[in-house]
């Protein structure tokens, strides 16, 4: 079996449903689980945002081999990096050698709420590099006083240790910060089957780590009902440039969606093609790519009929 993970979308389930679908996608055959970490839904038609870790907690005792992830977080402005220290040593105590923290430089959707000025990207770049540094530090569990350009800890201990530290993978979508991140990350975490990431990744240094990509796929009797659903549930997908890293709130997304259309989500990057063959040939392209773990996120309400599809027609294509 290759290394097949199912998303848990924070923006669209309840924590209580986040942990049953952990639960479900283990015992289909899925290898990894994904949660997103996220302050605020991309657009309110998605409805939720639990805090991560506290889903976590919950995921962990639903589960028993699946290997599970963060992505992502940004531990550089909602919250400080020796908490986000804190709370993966914690969740990687709770799955041993199961758990991999990912991380980027975040989106204004999330990070303005506490009122902090949000930095353009290579100041946020720079700012997860040291907040990285700070976190590591703290893995080794001595007492660590760290005075850097960004971050400020004084006399912090982490006292709850796994035996293991998880790998921290760092998120990227374009070739630059693939590259930057090489020098410092366990491995490369970003959208699609796109192999130039990979060997930009490496071209900065990185190799040898782990690496995970995201496809996102509506599953629906048809094609038609899929666009749809797609489009009601996740029309974010569809904008282009910077605008998901800029736009501070959901009424801004929902502002700037209206412009998507059915035809733009059948151009785009989700699969809503019912064919079983259609997914398998675009996971495959995944692990083609040179990614050691892909996921797979079911836009909208119906996780069901998704996960018997998967188990049913799909997954057995990828033993």
């Amino acid at each position: 079996m290759t290394n097949l993970g199912y998303t848990l979308s924070s923006e669209e389930h309840g924590p209580n449903d986040l942990v049953q679908y952990a639960a479900r996608a283990e015992e289909v055959g899925f290898d990894f689980l994904s949660v997103s970490d996220h302050y605020h839904p991309w657009i309110s038609r998605q409805g939720h945002s639990p805090f991560v870790w506290g889903t976590l907690g919950g995921v962990a005792q639903a589960v028993d081999d699946v290997d599970v992830g963060v992505g992502v977080s940004a531990p550089i402005v909602r919250m400080h990096p020796a908490i986000y220290a804190q709370a993966a040593a914690t969740a990687a105590t709770m799955m041993p050698r199961r758990f991999y923290f990912g991380v980027g430089t975040g989106e204004n959707l999330n990070e303005h709420v506490v009122g902090e000025h949000w930095p353009e990207h290579a100041v946020r770049l720079e700012m997860l590099e040291e907040a990285v540094e700070v976190i590591r530090k703290l893995w080794e569990g001595d007492n660590v006083s760290h005075h850097g350009k960004h971050y400020d800890v004084e006399n912090a201990r982490l006292y709850t240790l796994p035996e293991e530290t998880p790998p921290i993978i760092a998120s990227a979508f374009g070739p630059k910060t693939a590259k930057a991140v090489g020098s410092w990350a366990d491995g490369l975490w970003t959208l699609g089957p796109q192999d130039s990431l990979v060997e930009k990744f490496e071209e900065g240094g990185g190799g040898g780590g782990t690496n995970i990509t995201q496809l996102s796929v509506c599953y629906a009797e048809s094609e038609e009902e899929a666009v749809q659903t797609a489009l009601e549930h996740w029309p974010n997908s569809a904008l282009p440039g910077e605008l998901a890293q800029l736009l501070p709130t959901p009424k801004h997304f929902e502002q700037a969606t209206q412009m998507v259309t059915e035809e733009d989500i059948r151009e785009g990057t989700i699969i809503t093609d019912p064919d079983p063959q259609t997914h398998v040939d675009t996971i495959r392209q995944c692990f083609d790519a040179g990614f050691d773990y892909a996921y797979v996120h079911q836009i909208g309400p119906n996780q069901e009929d998704f996960f018997d599809f998967y188990e049913e027609q799909v997954l057995p294509e990828l033993e």
